[in-house]
This record gives C-alpha cells, sequence and structure tokens, in this order.
C-alpha cells in the first residue's frame, strides 16, 4: 500500500542526490549509510579520522547535530557544549578531532577551512546535495542489510538503491554480511570496492566491569545490537531497555532505570552516545551518574586497503 508513495519519495530523493555540489575547497570525505536508522557511521567517521590523523593530516569533522539547538557553524566544546546544544555524536567526534556543527553543510565546511582543516570528515550527509564530496563510503549492517530493498516508508532505503550505489566510491560492511547480499550484488554491478569491518568494544571496560550483572538501555538506531555487544563480550544480561534513536531521557524513565538496577543489584550499562546525551541534561542526574558506557572501535578486515583508501581521497 505503501509503495505509491515510495516511488514518489524516491524519484525525488534520487534526483535531489545527482544534483552537484558546492566544493569545499579542501578534501570531504563522507560517511553516510542506505538506510534510516544507524549502521555504525559515527565509530566509522571516527576511525577515518585517526587514520587521517596519523597521516599527518588535519580533519575536521562535519555534522548536522540532530537533536542539537545550534544551528550553527558553530565548533563543539565537550567542556561547554551539551547535547541538546550540539546533539550527542559531535560530543563523540569532538573528542577525537575538531567538529564544526552546521545545519548548512557548505557553510560548515568553509567554517573547517578557514579554522585550518585539511580535510573534512562528513558524519552523515551522503544524500544532501549542497556539498561536493570527493569521497562517499556508505555503511551498511550487515544484519539489517537494507530489508526488503524498499524506499522509505515502504521501506528502510533513504532513496533507491541503484541511485545511491552509483554515487558510492566504497561500501563498508559492519558484522557478518549474511543480511546485506542485496547491497553486496549492487556494489560488485558497478565496481564498487567493498570492506568489511566489525565494532569491537573496549578490553579495559569489559574487563573492569564484566563481573557484575546487567541493566542495559540504548536510546540509538538499533538498540538490539548494542545488546547483541554486551552478550558477546561476556556479561550477564539480566535485563534490557530499549529507546527510540537520539532519545531525550524524562526524569520518570531516568528514576525507573536508577530503581529497577537498585532493586536487582545490576549495574546499568549503555552505549557512548546515550551517555553523552544524558551527560547536563535536566532531571536525569541520578541515571548518568550511576550508568556505565561500553566504548566501541571500528576494526576493519582490510585494514591497509581501507588506510590507502581513505589516505588516497585527500591528496
Amino acid at each position: 500500500m505503501l509503495s505509491p508513495l515510495a516511488g514518489l519519495y524516491g524519484a525525488i530523493a534520487g534526483r535531489r542526490m545527482a544534483q552537484p555540489g558546492q566544493p569545499a575547497g579542501i578534501p570531504v570525505l563522507c560517511i553516510g549509510n542506505l538506510t534510516v536508522g544507524g549502521a555504525g557511521k559515527t565509530p566509522t567517521a571516527i576511525a577515518a579520522a585517526e587514520l587521517l590523523l596519523a597521516a599527518g593530516q588535519r580533519p575536521f569533522f562535519l555534522s548536522r547535530g540532530y537533536g542539537g539547538r545550534l544551528a550553527g557553524p558553530v565548533r563543539v566544546d565537550v567542556a561547554h557544549h551539551r547535547a541538546a546544544d550540539v546533539g550527542d555524536e559531535p560530543l563523540l567526534l569532538a573528542r577525537v578531532a575538531p567538529t564544526i556543527v552546521a545545519r548548512n553543510r557548505v557553510a560548515g565546511a568553509a567554517a573547517a577551512r578557514a579554522a585550518g582543516a585539511s580535510a573534512v570528515v562528513m558524519d552523515d550527509g551522503f544524500q544532501n546535495p549542497a556539498l561536493a564530496k570527493d569521497r562517499s563510503i556508505v555503511v551498511v549492517d550487515g544484519r539489517r542489510g537494507v530489508g526488503n530493498g524498499r524506499v522509505f516508508p515502504a521501506g528502510p532505503l533513504r532513496a533507491p538503491l541503484a541511485a545511491q550505489i552509483e554515487l558510492a566510491q566504497a561500501v563498508l560492511v559492519i558484522g557478518p554480511p549474511a543480511g546485506a547480499e542485496l547491497v553486496l550484488d549492487a556494489a560488485r554491478s558497478r565496481a564498487v570496492p567493498i570492506f568489511h569491518g566489525r565494532l569491537e568494544p573496549d578490553a579495559a571496560v569489559i574487563k573492569e566491569l564484566r563481573s557484575r550483572p546487567v541493566l542495559a538501555f540504548a536510546g540509538i538506531g538499533d538498540p538490539d545490537k548494542f545488546f547483541s555487544t554486551v552478550l558477546q563480550a561476556g556479561f550477564d544480561l539480566r535485563a534490557r531497555q530499549a529507546f527510540l534513536d537520539h532519545h531525550v531521557y524524562g526524569h520518570a524513565e531516568a528514576a525507573d532505570l536508577v530503581a529497577r538496577a537498585a532493586r536487582d543489584g545490576l549495574m546499568l550499562l549503555t552505549t557512548e552516545k546515550d551517555l553523552a546525551r544524558l551527560a547536563g541534561q535536566d532531571g536525569v542526574a541520578a541515571l548518568a551518574g550511576v550508568a556505565r558506557a561500553l566504548p566501541v572501535k571500528l576494526v576493519v578486515t582490510e585494514a591497509e586497503r581501507f588506510r590507502e583508501w581513505i589516505a588516497s581521497g585527500v591528496r
């Protein structure tokens, strides 16, 4: 029943994506995804920036700052800004490299260049044509892939698959690729390079916390992926609570999580994004004070080829 709407939405999105963008004057590397919901863009953006830093570049992150009130361009200050100002993801990115939040991507790239950036790493924005991209890599969840392969609202795709793959210079599949065959077939048919990766939780945090039973909670694009990571890391997962992506926690929800954990003797474990969102938020100080985060890091199977692909995009 939703297919006619999906066809109209897909046609508009496909035409919009094909429009030429405005050059930034410095290389732009875009980390995007094909579908609505989380796929692992932020860990991929962090990994790309770390490779550029190791190569002697001065990358700046560029983010729309979803969920934040500031339109920008504004440079994120982790000591001053909160998720309500700039969104949760930019707070994580700014720990690694300078980060600009701007709803106008062209203005944001100009601000990064003026501040001394040698390259821009865009966290999301693949479907936004305003800023020209020198390289775009689309991140795919290997378990979910692109679902039924239909465009929103009939499916999860942001635009027709063929139109998106046509504009991508690489595909990164995170996790076992059993559910990503549609994407992989499309990439192979266009000779688009394919990389494989996994999100590895921080070993030191696991060693410190694994002895305690856990109540895990997450308000991200795919909470089940986080819960699976918790289990695979060897935690004793007694309870879980999922929220919508970029969820803003209320006082009652926070109090309930704290009370449940205290009643059952559980440790509250969440994602770095959720903990960043809780920091400084009114009415949730008790939850922010006792919850612990399980950081994850992207590990790419084809590490050297991935490093070269990233480096060649900014030469």
